[in-house]
């Protein structure tokens, strides 16, 4: 059958009798409008039309007679058709919606397929470089685990909201608030990555301000310090603790000289100290100088300085103060065993009447220097490895104040070791 030229539309029965005859060709159907039937026998739609001086053709699906008829796939060209004239190119505008929609259909998936759980991780490592605790990620990951992860884990992040953060937190919020306080902060970091990288909302469902802090409220909770022995009853405990033997009692008579963090102690190498110098160089190592994010020097007082010579003559390890069985350095209960050793002679206690840590020391020495001394503030702050100063003190100031420390550290160990004190020496920042 040949393809007539046409002055009129053609009809349903027109359409099914070119389909009958099965001549491969194009059938002008009036109208931009066009039927294609194929060598492979397939007989679909097209619209023939011009934009911008060329001629272009566009697919309008394979003919069916219900679902994409003459009159159905006529309807659509002449919508094409006012596009045209309106200067809109369907095809171009076809091509954009269709990327649009596949690429929102990329995104959603995406939104579904990070979950919270699966961006917790995804914070703890990026940010575990950042951390001096080695414990830390455990921590992150053990709290998130216990508390988040049950109710929230399995949720995509955009989907979750501030009643789902209340549902975690309100059970521990009155009854374990520095727990929940920290859960709350490593929650919130989570969401702020996923808003960083557009995965969810500007808003972040475990912000406190304006937010948790209207359902949740204040806690009552009451920060309690590390019990520490008062100034006043050191000298005694300083002779009980001379009277033991061992690394452990080294360590921690050593730790009370220096106002050191256990960690410090018990890590501490050979290597760090310069005997000539009477210093000790504690560098940047994990767990061991608190948040401080540079080395620490500590001038060292004269029975310091007694200890390590006498320690020296029987060095056995790397370590300063070794665990003498394994040649590895004195393990974490070590300083607590004899604390706890010297609690059954006598309950050596702070003034609540709460039995004494080790960490405590630490406050004993700053109590002593804030209220027998008019050593300054910066001085005491630099002895304990305390930032001192605010975000320009910091930048401009270059100092240690080590010889001012020095004088402080030693008139420390006097009254620690009973040495009487001719006069109350001022040392001012």
């Amino acid at each position: 059958m040949g393809k007539p030229r046409r002055t009129k539309r053609i009809t349903h029965a027109e359409i099914r009798q070119i389909i009958s005859v099965k001549e491969v060709g194009r059938y002008p159907c009036k109208d931009n409008l066009y039927l294609n039937i194929t060598e492979s026998g397939t007989v679909n739609w097209c619209i023939v039309y011009d934009m911008g001086g060329n001629r272009k053709n566009m697919g309008m699906g394979a003919y069916h007679p219900k679902t994409n008829n003459l009159a159905l796939v006529r309807a659509k060209c002449d919508a094409y058709r006012i596009k045209i004239k309106q200067g809109i190119d369907p095809k171009v505008e076809e091509q954009q919606e269709l990327d649009l929609k596949l690429k929102t259909e990329s995104q959603n998936k995406q939104l579904q397929e990070n979950t919270f759980e699966k961006l917790a991780y995804k914070t703890i490592d990026a940010r575990e470089p950042t951390w001096s605790d080695p414990k830390a990620r455990q921590t992150w990951e053990n709290s998130l685990k216990m508390y988040a992860f049950p109710v929230i884990g399995h949720l995509p992040v955009s989907e979750v909201e501030t009643e789902h953060i209340v549902q975690i937190l309100a059970p521990i919020w009155h009854t374990k608030y520095p727990t929940a306080k920290k859960l709350r902060q490593r929650i919130e970091a989570v969401f702020s990555r996923a808003i960083y990288y557009k995965l969810r909302p500007t808003n972040n469902p475990a912000a406190y301000k304006d937010n948790l802090e209207i359902p949740l409220g204040k806690s009552n909770h009451i920060v309690q310090p590390q019990p520490a022995l008062n100034y006043k009853e050191l000298p005694e405990f300083i002779r009980e603790l001379k009277k033991r033997d061992g690394m452990g009692a080294r360590g921690l008579e050593f730790l009370i000289l220096n106002a050191n963090r256990t960690t410090e102690i018990r890590k501490a190498r050979w290597s760090e100290f310069d005997f000539d110098k009477r210093k000790w160089l504690i560098p940047v190592e994990a767990g061991r100088l608190g948040k401080t994010k540079k080395p620490h020097i500590v001038p060292l007082n004269s029975r310091s300085m007694e200890l390590l010579l006498i320690l020296r003559e029987h060095k056995t390890s790397d370590y300063v103060f070794p665990n003498l069985r394994s040649g590895n350095h004195l393990s974490v209960n070590g300083m607590l065993t004899v604390v706890n050793r010297m609690h059954k002679e006598r309950d050596w206690v702070d003034d609540y009447g709460t039995k004494i840590v080790v960490h405590g020391f630490r406050s004993t020495m700053r109590d002593y220097i804030a209220e027998q001394t008019e050593i300054d503030r910066d001085v005491a702050e630099m002895i304990l490895a305390h930032t001192v100063g605010n975000a320009v003190e910091k930048a401009y100031r270059r100092g240690d104040l080590l010889e001012k420390r020095r004088v402080a550290m030693q008139i420390w160990c006097d009254y620690a070791y009973g040495i009487p004190q001719e006069k109350v020496v001022q040392l001012r920042a």
